[in-house]
This record gives structure tokens, sequence and C-alpha cells, in this order.
């Protein structure tokens, strides 16, 4: 199979994160058949340098340059009109997939033909890849990943492969700050998509406490409780789990950091 990854970077973005993460793309047991690059916007020197260096020595990374900053949901969908094979992955630019992620996810693929999104687990680290923090697990079936997705995300989105096709036919990633990979997902179930989530963890994440803290606070309860709304108007969810979700939500938003990063960390994983 061939296959396309995507990936958008922007200013803020480390060289060095930026460097590991698509070395770990270029040393897979499956190697892409192309990689394709969002410049969300201008980027800094150094992130320029460092991908004039790639582009010298792998002609089969595409650069696709906006002027302006989109937002992860825009940039994601520019570079999706790029991708010249069905079969995509995602990746983040400072996550570092494991060597045989991409051998891994194609051969669901091939054993499973009404597949259309294959996610796995992700090893969260702060420092070291080699001081994993927590591991975040999601169920592995299509009727499971459907019930999960009603009270929480159902795919780890930094580690996802699927069908472009699929994608698109659920009308491609839209912007919705946030959670622009949940609202795809959702509208993806609703069409008739298949998920399949593999038991083990097929990359590194890398999150820091700052993670916490952007997660927590007023301004994410009102984005949350957009994105609640329109899973209810959608008829994805009941009153009733809108109200539980509503609870459980916002009480998290609310608490303070350290104590949102244990529930994170130690009980939601």
């Amino acid at each position: 199979m061939k296959f396309s990854v995507l990936l958008s970077i922007y200013y803020k973005e480390s060289p060095i994160y930026f460097r590991e993460s698509l070395n770990s793309i270029l040393s897979q047991t499956l190697r892409p058949s192309e990689i394709i690059l969002v410049e969300d916007g201008l980027l800094t020197e150094e992130l320029d340098n460092e991908i004039n260096r790639y582009l010298d020595l792998h002609p089969h990374l595409k650069i696709i340059p906006l002027s302006t900053n989109q937002g992860l949901g825009k940039a994601l969908n520019e570079g999706l009109k790029h991708c010249s094979y069905d079969i995509v992955a995602r990746m983040d630019t400072d996550d570092i997939a494991k060597p045989d992620r991409f051998e891994k996810q194609l051969a669901i693929f091939e054993k499973y033909s009404d597949i259309d999104v294959v996610g796995a687990w992700i090893d969260e680290f702060e420092d070291d890849i080699s001081e994993v923090k927590s591991v975040r697990k999601l169920p592995e079936l299509p009727d499971d990943i459907r019930q999960f997705a009603k009270r929480r995300n159902p795919i780890n989105h930094p580690v996802v492969m699927f069908r472009k096709s699929a994608v698109l036919a659920a009308g491609g990633y839209q912007h919705f700050p946030l959670f622009e990979d949940y609202y795809l997902w959702i509208r993806m179930l609703m069409n008739g998509a298949k998920f399949y989530n593999i038991q083990e963890s097929l990359l590194y994440f890398r999150f820091s406490p700052e993670m916490f803290k952007r997660r927590g606070g007023w301004k994410y309860m009102i984005n949350e409780l957009h994105f609640l709304q329109m899973m209810r108007q959608m008829h994805f969810i009941s009153f009733s789990q809108f109200m539980q979700n509503l609870f459980v939500r916002f009480s998290i938003r609310l608490i303070p950091n350290s104590l949102r990063a244990i529930i994170y960390t130690k009980l939601i994983r």
C-alpha cells in the first residue's frame, strides 16, 4: 500500500522536536510514499533552515505554504487536498512515532477492508521517551469506539491513519477550535465510517504541565459547551448524555491544575 503522511507546522514549534519527529517518520519499517508538510503561516528562520535541509535529502517531502496562520483544522484540510494516496497517516511535528507504527496500521487496513480509521494507544512523556508518564488507552472495536465517543474523544489524533475518501465524504477537517479532530470523528461515525484502535502504543506523545493548564478555565469551558451543544444538535448524544458530559467536563475545568493533571494522567488513562 502506498500512503501519505500529513503534518502541519507553525512558528512556535521547536526545530529540535521537528527534527526528531521527521526522523521517526523516515526511519519506519515501512516508509511513506510522500510526506505533506503544511506551513501554517510564516515560520522562524530556524524552522525554515531545518525544512530546507530535509528537502535537499528527501524529494518526496512536499511543502504546502499558507501565507497566514489558519489554525490546525484549516491547515490539515488544505494539506489533505495535496495527499496523492487514499491512505493518510497523521503526525504532529513534536511527537515521535515508534519504528513499526505504519507497518502495523497498514496491516489492519489490509486485513479489514471495511475499516476507515485506524488509531492506536500513545505513550505520553515529558522530557525523555524513556520516562513515560501515562498511556492513553482507547477501545478496540467499532461498536465500543462509537459508544466511547459519546463521552470522550475515541481516537488519538497524532497517531491516526485513515482513508482520505472517508474523511472527505464526511466533510473533511473543519474549523472548530480545540475539537477539530473530535468533530471529524463524530461526523464520520454518523456517516457510517468504521473505526479500529490497535491495542498497543505506537507513538510517543510529548506533553507538559502547560497542557493541563490549557484544558482548564472559562475559555476552554465555553468552547467545550459549544462542542457538546453541537453533539446534541446532531443527535449523536441524548439530552441526558449531554447533561452528564456537561457536569463531568465542567467539574474538571474548574478544579486546580494540579488536580486536573492527576485526573488526566492517573484516573482517565
